[in-house]
C-alpha cells in the first residue's frame, strides 16, 4: 500500500511548465517529420490538447502547423515513391535473406488523410502568393505616379517621357 502512496506522489508532481515560445518549434518541427499531432505534442513536452488549444488561441501558430503538415505530406508522399520503387526487406523464416515486401496499405492511408488539408494550404499559400505580387506591382505604379508627378512640377524633359509612358500626350 504504502508502494502506490509513493507512486501518486511522484506522478502527482508538477511537470516543468514550458513556454509557448519553447515547445512551439519543436512541435511543429515533429509534426513536420511524423504528421502525427500526438507525437509532436509528446517530442515537445506539452499535451495536445495545449497544441490544439495554441492552434485556435495564434494565427501565425495555425499557419505555421498547416505548413509543417504539408511538408510532412511531402515528405510521405517521397517515403511512398520510394517504397513503391524499391519495396522493403523484411526478414523471412527460414530464408538466409530478407523478403522485399511492397506493403504500402498504411502509407496509403495517410496520404489520403492528409491530402485534402495539404491541398488546402497549398492554394491558400498560391493566393497570399499572388496578393503580394499585385501588391509589388501596385507599389511600382506608385512609384512611377510619383516620377511623373515630380517631373510635371520641374517642366523638365522627364515630363515628355512621362506623359508618353501614361499615354498622356
Amino acid at each position: 500500500m504504502a508502494d502506490r502512496s509513493k507512486t501518486r506522489a511522484r506522478t502527482a508532481a508538477p511537470a516543468k511548465k514550458r513556454t509557448f515560445k519553447q515547445w512551439s518549434p519543436v512541435f511543429l518541427a515533429e509534426l513536420a517529420i511524423t504528421s502525427n499531432v500526438s507525437a509532436a505534442a509528446r517530442k515537445a513536452g506539452v499535451h495536445s490538447a495545449q497544441a490544439y488549444e495554441a492552434r485556435r488561441l495564434h494565427p501565425e501558430f495555425n499557419r505555421a502547423w498547416q505548413q509543417a503538415l504539408c511538408e510532412g505530406y511531402d515528405y510521405l508522399e517521397m517515403e511512398l515513391l520510394s517504397r513503391l520503387r524499391s519495396g522493403e526487406v523484411k526478414p523471412a523464416t527460414g530464408a538466409k535473406r530478407g523478403v522485399r515486401a511492397f506493403d504500402n496499405a498504411t502509407a496509403f492511408r495517410l496520404l489520403s488523410a492528409h491530402r485534402e488539408s495539404a491541398a488546402r494550404f497549398r492554394a491558400v499559400r498560391h493566393n497570399q502568393d499572388a496578393e503580394a505580387i499585385v501588391q509589388s506591382i501596385n507599389a511600382k505604379l506608385d512609384a512611377m505616379r510619383q516620377r511623373h508627378l515630380a517631373a510635371l512640377a520641374d517642366g523638365t524633359a522627364a515630363h515628355a517621357a512621362a506623359t508618353v509612358i501614361d499615354g498622356d500626350q
